[in-house]
């Protein structure tokens, strides 16, 4: 570069960092007129034209940019910001994660990785994001250590610098802030509200903080008062997308579906469509029953993205809808294409296994759901064996002398009514049953037992092993109590004017032990289904969250054994305790497995129950669109088309699969 380009090229930049964007731009293109490839003025062409609102052109241009220069860490953070104000997410995160591994210390990178992060409901990453963003700006040599071992995974070190340093300084909000990433980071979620609730006391106006708080009270189902955070921020911003996404989802949550749909209208009337905000818009009004205005939205991402992965993934997990060939072709083109998002390469997998999958053509079909799935395996970690200790470690504790010993104790209401198993194994279809009764509201998959467990659990280091469940040996009779009583004030937000309620985490099947102690009065469903039936549709499933052991035919089978080997353990020391309802059962006899439910229950029977389809209510799993219709047998053997490719699932599964033989 001669001289003057260099000097040329200062310039522009120089003009673009004090805000002068027109200038830049001239400035730029001057240059480039003469050097057509100079990558430094074509960063501040494409700068410019984003600061002067022509965001479809900079993203253009800085597409182009990076594929010539893919290094140049600049352009890679100003294409996330262009990707972000085009609501492509997904693709912002990954142009702003390419940026940071190439020049770490870019805080509007980290910065806006934690935003975005915070609005997708991804608090651990947010953590780290912030984290980094810290170690990008500050000039304290202790922070920047202790953000170093929070790194590096050495947390008991790190929260023992962090303290130190905020002994000395305790108005330091950024200290504080890391310590409330380190409490998220071990689970301590009390501690991570407090010390977010601190920093904001000290500093009203420090958004990233109270972003981060509004997620952490929406992670613990503080809903109201996650509410309220986020109409603090959008006081000051009323429109900004990530702020009104969270306040989107966060009334989802809480059952306000008819402001979770005014809140996303009003995002897409006050900017341009973008694939995320039709999305998430496709979401809410898929889960109030009207599928055609979902899957226009779902389409509407796909023609303002179309690689986006989840757009189709969303239109499959309906499970009614049903494919067109345009749209095949459309996903078989999208996953080879060379520079897709990990992301959405599995979707697009899961999407195209079950577009083959409706059409008969299962070996192709099958081929994707495995790609999808290795990818996801890959990516989620699970561990087996730490599942099937964990789950011995409760068969060793809750005995039937520890159950007798506490006989009469804990909280005596008779709310709740749990339905447990694993995922796609029937538990929507009981719990829309069930929900279609007077006296019974439905709410969905709640968090309060998980949370309680690791509340239980105690704050520990790392690879320290929890206090739950050898603490329930050690509880009282009031804190007992206490813990059912907590359990029904934190759900109260979920439910309606009926005097019992359903909780239908799957999930929950490990801590019928502690339902039981806290409330022995609970009634508790266990939603059963053919093993290669269940274990297969779970692997043909994308799940949101969790439910990591999914994604490898060998994991789900042995997970699927532990389980019956759990249930077996409740019926031998709390027999009667939980009711045994086989999905085939149902199907065969329905209105005879209904009021086999009902009289578990204690309700009378309501001819409702059997029209179960007709009653209009929010579902919020996948199989939302299936339980709006009558009972069919169809799904009962469908895994059979998929058997010459299931010998691992059979010998994962192996004595379980006795039980039900395989004609």
């Amino acid at each position: 570069m001669t001289g003057d380009l260099k000097t040329a090229v200062r310039q522009a930049l120089s003009l673009l960092s004090r805000g002068q964007a027109q200038l830049a731009g001239e400035q730029a293109e001057e240059i480039l007129r003469r050097y057509p490839a100079e990558p430094n003025s074509l960063f501040v062409v494409a700068a410019a034209l984003r600061a002067q609102g022509s965001g479809p052109e900079a993203l253009d241009r800085l597409e182009a940019l990076v594929r010539q220069a893919p290094d140049f860490a600049l352009a890679q953070q100003e294409l996330g910001f262009a990707l972000a104000d085009a609501g492509d997410l997904p693709r912002a995160i990954e142009a702003l994660q390419k940026a940071v591994a190439i020049q770490p210390g870019l805080p509007g990178s980290w910065k806006l990785l934690a935003e975005l992060f915070s609005a997708a409901g991804n608090v651990e990453s947010a953590a780290e994001a912030s984290n980094q963003l810290l170690l990008a700006t500050s000039t304290e040599p202790e922070l920047i250590r202790a953000v170093n071992l929070f790194r590096e995974g050495k947390i008991a070190q790190s929260e023992s610098l962090c303290r130190k340093f905020l002994f000395d300084n305790p108005a330091n909000v950024t200290a504080i802030r890391l310590l409330a990433d380190i409490g998220i980071k071990v689970g301590a979620w009390d501690d991570a509200e407090n010390l977010l609730a601190r920093c904001l006391e000290l500093a009203p106006d420090f958004r990233l903080a109270r972003l981060n708080y509004a997620q952490v009270l929406s992670q613990r189902e503080k809903l109201v008062q996650a509410l309220a955070q986020v109409e603090l921020l959008l006081a000051s911003e009323p429109d900004r997308p990530t702020y009104l996404v969270l306040k989107g989802a966060t009334l989802v949550k809480k059952g306000d579906f008819d402001q979770a749909l005014a809140c996303y209208e009003y995002l897409l009337s006050r900017h341009p469509p973008r694939p995320m905000g039709t999305l998430v818009y496709g979401h809410a009004l898929k889960t109030v029953g009207r599928q055609q205005e979902a899957i226009a939205a779902y389409r509407r991402s796909i023609a303002l993205r179309p690689s986006f992965g989840d757009a189709y993934w969303s239109m499959a997990n309906l499970k009614t809808f049903r494919f067109e060939d345009s749209d095949i072709e459309a996903m078989r083109q999208q996953i080879q294409a060379p520079d897709g998002s990990l992301e959405d390469h599995f979707h697009l997998c899961f999407a195209l296994g079950k577009a083959l999958e409706d059409r008969g053509e299962y070996e192709e079909s099958f081929r994707h759901y495995h790609r999808g799935n290795t990818i996801k395996e890959k990516l989620e970690k699970y561990d087996a064996d730490r599942t099937t200790d964990d789950l011995r470690r409760m068969t060793a504790i809750c005995t039937a002398e520890l159950f007798s010993e506490r006989a009469g104790q804990g909280c005596s209401a008779s709310d709740p009514i749990f339905i447990v198993g694993l995922p796609r194994s029937g538990s929507t279809l009981l719990e829309q049953i069930l929900a279609s009764h007077s006296r019974v509201d439905g709410t969905k998959e709640l968090i309060d037992i998980p949370a309680m467990v690791r509340r239980l659990g105690g704050k520990r280091k790392a690879k320290q092993v929890s206090r739950y469940p050898e603490i329930l040996r050690d509880l009282d009779s009031d804190q007992l109590r206490a813990l059912g009583e907590e359990y029904l004030e934190r759900t109260r937000i979920q439910r309606g004017s009926a005097p019992f309620f359903i909780d239908k985490m799957p999930n929950n099947f490990s801590h019928i032990g502690l339902i039981h102690l806290i409330l022995p009065n609970a009634r508790i469903i266990d939603a059963r289904r053919h093993p290669m039936a269940a274990c297969f549709s779970a692997y043909t499933q994308l799940f949101a969250k969790g439910q990591s052991f999914t994604y490898g035919l060998s994991n789900i089978g042995r997970y699927y054994r532990d389980y019956v080997e759990m249930m077996d353990h409740w019926d031998r020391v709390l027999p009667g305790k939980v009711l045994l309802v086989h999905y085939e059962d149902v199907v065969a006899g329905t209105e005879s497995q209904i009021r086999r439910i009902l009289d578990h229950c204690g309700l009378p029977f309501e001819e409702a129950c059997l029209k179960f389809h007709r009653t209009e209510r929010a579902v919020r799993t996948a199989s939302s669109e299936q339980v709006r219709q009558p009972i069919y047998s169809g799904a009962l053997d469908h895994w059979r088309h998929y058997e010459p490719w299931l010998d691992e699932l059979k010998q994962s599964l192996g004595p379980v699969l006795d039980r039900y033989p395989i004609n």
